[in-house]
């Protein structure tokens, strides 16, 4: 990212910067993940009746997942998802599951790369997040008893598009 110039484009007044392009480019991944969610899929589940998943292809998008999310700077939980339930055929509840665990060990490996490096932690914010992490993984999983699979991927598909939307008018229209 480096090699990028930090302006790339004005027009007039508007400067259209490095970090809006990787900010824009995150928002589009956002949306295009969130349209294969919310599309209705033709074939309910494409490993039913399959034994086992494709290695390769789940290694394939795994490595196009980290790329991606390693070049706009952010997790991929937005990715992951789609990708394992219509690239390895999960069902919308283990993929969560799949993705949050993850996104745990990411987080894990980054927090404890901070801590070697000497990073100053806020110890109090990291406790009020963590607490409210908890909180919602209480909620979230008496919901899912309550919620089936099915209704929950298009739900996040819609979550997805409107966060991907917000932030491209946010980065581009509205940056001032």
């Amino acid at each position: 990212m480096p090699a990028l110039a930090e302006i790339i484009f004005t027009f007039g007044n508007y400067q259209f910067t490095r970090s809006m392009l990787i900010l824009t480019l995150f928002a589009a991944l956002m949306i295009a993940a969130s349209i294969s969610m919310i599309k209705k899929s033709k074939i309910k589940n494409p490993a039913a009746g399959k034994s086992g998943h494709n290695y390769t292809l789940i290694f394939i998008e795994g490595i196009i997942v980290g790329m991606l999310t390693g070049f706009v700077g952010a997790g991929g939980g937005f990715l992951i998802i789609p990708a394992l339930v219509l690239l390895a055929g999960l069902p919308m509840k283990e993929a969560v599951g799949t993705s949050l665990l993850i996104i745990a060990v990411k987080s894990l490996i980054g927090f404890a790369g901070d801590l070697s490096a000497g990073v100053n932690i806020d110890w109090m914010f990291l406790f009020l997040v963590s607490l409210f992490t908890v909180t919602g993984i209480y909620i979230g999983s008496s919901l899912t008893k309550k919620i089936p699979g099915e209704k929950l991927k298009p739900a996040f598909g819609w979550f997805v598009l409107v966060m991907g939307i917000y932030i491209m008018l946010r980065e581009t229209i509205f940056k001032s």
